[in-house]
């Protein structure tokens, strides 16, 4: 029985991520040494270790269970409860746990994909009725007020974009396009009004112009900007990043560890961890093709954005492209929380190959994400 379940793994989907973990790891070791330096290292390799059990562990599981309404429902309203509880408690984003901090947003994230693969999964054939979009815009809704209120601008963008993608992969008609369009802008210039912080303002005036003021709101963009582009072609080698080592670039192990990494391995060895991400995209892009039924498939697909999400924030805001947000990079970043969540994530969808059918183009043009497709009698 074990062997079955681990020729169900996409190992070569377990090869992609390797590098990337190592290339995080080996990051945090070069300014590990460090006087008054917190033992990243040493600590991410045991959250690495647990996160790869866990991630053995689900593949195991037969997670059919989370097509039922109740669980669904029972996990969001959990989840709900705890992002309430931070509020109330006044914490900032995590319970501290004593051994472990802890961060419900990041389980959230998941939870969310897997109601929005729940609820279109089933409406797929009238998910051209645009009240489909607001009913699962206000699953959306409920965890991004939350996390907002926190505040934690990063998530709610990683939330609208979980949603966002995986309501136009649904078959969403271009009508509704631009009305969903239309809604984020007035959503946008709401919060811009009556939501965001004076910081997060600051953050997307930094956005336009992030050199207006490198000594304050702009600091953080300038000194990650300078880390990556010091790097130049090659790099200056392991262990002799200086922005990240004499401590100008702000927390290089969690929220600029890119920048860290691009400046120590240069273009070169930057351009290989995004071509890594691209592979690890396309293997679970796969993974969902082969999905029994389009609960399946969306669940992949909306794993699939959660890491795009990730990866495009994280990245854009260590090239100055984007807004400064406390977005972790998958597998490299520093952290339990989210580590935890990203193999969880893939452990389900491995755990459903065991009821996956071949990838045949024919089934796939008429099944995939709902979409009917009329074919020719004689084909």
């Amino acid at each position: 029985m074990a062997e079955k379940a681990l020729k169900r793994i996409d190992w070569l989907l377990v090869v992609f991520i390797i590098p990337i973990v190592l290339a995080g790891l080996f990051t945090m070791k070069s300014f590990t040494p460090l006087e008054n330096v917190t033992d990243f290292f040493g600590k991410q390799i045991i959250w690495i270790s647990i996160s790869l059990v866990i991630f053995f562990i689900f593949s195991f599981i037969d997670f059919r269970f989370l097509k039922r309404t109740d669980v669904l429902v029972f996990l969001f309203s959990f989840m709900s409860l705890l992002l309430v509880g931070l509020i109330l408690l006044g914490s900032k984003s995590w319970f501290n746990l004593g051994f472990f901090y802890f961060q419900p947003v990041d389980v959230m994230k998941l939870v969310l994909v897997l109601v929005l693969a729940k609820y279109f999964s089933r409406r797929h054939v009238e998910i051209r009725d645009i009240k489909h979009i607001f009913i699962s815009g206000f699953y959306a809704l409920v965890p991004l007020i939350l996390v907002l209120l926190q505040p934690d601008f990063g998530s709610a963008m990683i939330i609208f974009f979980i949603w966002l993608l995986m309501v136009l992969v649904s078959g969403i008609s271009k009508v509704h396009l631009f009305l969903v369009i239309l809604s984020g802008a007035l959503i946008f210039a709401s919060l811009w009004f009556f939501s965001f912080a004076p910081y997060q303002k600051a953050r997307i005036y930094n956005f336009l112009n992030p050199m207006a003021d490198i000594h304050k709101t702009g600091y953080n963009v300038f000194q990650s900007t300078v880390a990556v582009g010091s790097g130049q072609i090659t790099g200056k080698g392991l262990g002799f990043g200086t922005q990240s080592r004499l401590k100008f670039l702000p927390v290089p192990q969690s929220d600029f560890i890119f920048a860290a990494f691009a400046e120590e391995w240069g273009f070169i060895g930057s351009t290989l961890i995004l071509f890594l991400y691209i592979l690890v995209i396309w293997r679970i892009l796969y993974n969902a093709s082969l999905g029994s039924t389009n609960f399946e498939i969306l669940f992949g697909m909306g794993v699939a954005i959660f890491f795009m999400g990730h990866i495009i924030i994280n990245v854009g805001m260590n090239l100055g492209l984007l807004p400064v947000t406390g977005i972790p990079l998958p597998f490299m970043s520093y952290g339990g929380s989210h580590l935890l969540t990203e193999f969880a994530a893939l452990g389900i969808l491995m755990s459903m190959r065991k009821y996956a059918r071949p990838a045949h183009r024919d089934d796939m043009r008429n099944e995939f994400v709902g979409v009917s497709i009329k074919l020719n009698e004689n084909y």
